[in-house]
């Protein structure tokens, strides 16, 4: 088989397993203990942070671990809001933010805080005039996205910095679950903090982190024993923080990615004259993320087509994939109603290659064939 959903999840690398199980065998003290198990434990847990931090660049950043992208999305969410509140109640997101995001907004405002919604163009991108409009003296966060989870559109974050820090005192947030490992991380020359996820970047399910400034940390929203400074209560994980550390490393060995963006280009350039195929990436976005979309039909029908044909792939993101509904995202980048069932996603990891986007292409294009048969053969009955 294939695997192509890789934006849903990785496959963990040997070195990363082999790590956690000899820090697992080896350290397995509570770090917070006194004794020499527990020191030695915690030497292992501080190596750990030390090198995500220097790795993201910046060796004074705290790093505090966590159970993945989505607890270190509500924590930087609702935690700055929380810090923040005498401030203002004024927070600013996008449409097409991952619902670890969206939802942690939404309860900020039945708890009466005022979020601004920043619209997408047809290539998921915020615009900077609207962000510049949105911007207001008691505007206390702003969390935009790196990379999108189901179309690879790529946010300005560069510029979106350069607006905010102009015209606000507001923190700097960005999820970039979806950018480690392929793209230049923003952190923490643009932004103030960024979350990350270990099982994106070939490690393990369950592990993450938020880096963030020291000057500019989040209020605790879950409460304990105290660990990491206060900010995520819980007997840390301490295998699972030296193998996200591997994962993470390994993952920023590469970060351009050129081959994959090579192969999202062929794909492009193989499939852009499909008649009843509509592409939703942008050439211009995530070089491991390829989004299209079938005229009439279901995404659920592609994938399985896909899947008879030995390739994993995905409709959207795989948090909704299994919903009825429309993704937010499909409906923010405008989608016509024709298309917004059909979206099937390629996402690419450190194991595929260029044959594999050709091999796509060719399933692609005989699904294509298939179904126009069947659709002809529908009308005539």
């Amino acid at each position: 088989m294939i695997y192509l959903d890789n934006s849903a999840t990785t496959a963990p690398d040997e070195d990363v397993l082999r790590t956690f199980t000899e820090a697992s065998r080896t350290y397995y003290g509570n770090p917070a203990s006194l004794h020499q198990a527990g020191t030695r434990a915690d030497q292992l847990l501080q190596n750990a942070r030390k090198q995500v931090a220097r790795l993201a660049g910046d060796d004074e950043s705290e790093v505090v671990f966590t159970s993945g992208g989505t607890e270190s999305n509500n924590l930087a969410i609702l935690g700055y809001a929380k810090k923040y509140r005498y401030r203002g109640n004024h927070i600013i997101t996008t449409e097409i933010e991952h619902d670890s995001v969206r939802k942690a907004c939404r309860s900020l405002e039945e708890d009466g805080f005022e979020v601004d919604w920043l619209a997408v163009d047809e290539q998921g991108v915020i615009s900077l005039d609207e962000l510049k409009r949105k911007l207001r003296p008691d505007t206390i966060l702003v969390s935009i996205m790196h990379v999108n989870n189901e179309i690879g559109s790529v946010q300005p974050l560069a510029q979106c910095a350069q607006i905010i820090r102009e015209r606000s005192r507001a923190i700097f947030h960005s999820d970039c679950v979806q950018s480690a490992g392929k793209l230049a991380l923003p952190f923490p020359r643009y932004t103030d903090a960024i979350t990350l996820s270990g099982h994106k970047i070939h490690g393990l399910k369950g592990m993450g982190c938020l880096l963030a400034k020291p000057s500019r940390l989040p209020e605790a929203i879950s409460y304990g024993g105290g660990q990491e400074d206060g900010l995520r209560s819980g007997t840390v994980n301490v295998a699972g923080a030296a193998a996200f550390a591997k994962a993470f490393r390994l993952a920023t060995a590469e970060p351009s990615a050129d081959h994959m963006r090579n192969w999202t280009a062929a794909m492009h350039d193989g499939l852009k004259n499909e008649p009843r195929l509509r592409i939703l990436s942008s050439p211009d976005g995530a070089p491991h993320i390829f989004s299209m979309a079938f005229k009439g039909l279901t995404g659920e029908v592609a994938v399985n087509y896909f899947q008879e044909n030995g390739i994993y792939v995905s409709t959207s993101s795989a948090c909704s994939s299994k919903s009825s509904r429309t993704s937010h995202v499909i409906e923010a980048v405008g989608v016509p109603e024709e298309y917004r069932k059909g979206a099937v996603r390629i996402s690419f990891g450190r194991s595929n290659s260029a044959a594999d986007a050709e091999r796509v292409i060719e399933v692609t294009k005989e699904f294509l064939e298939m179904t126009k048969k069947g659709m002809k053969q529908h009308d005539m009955e």
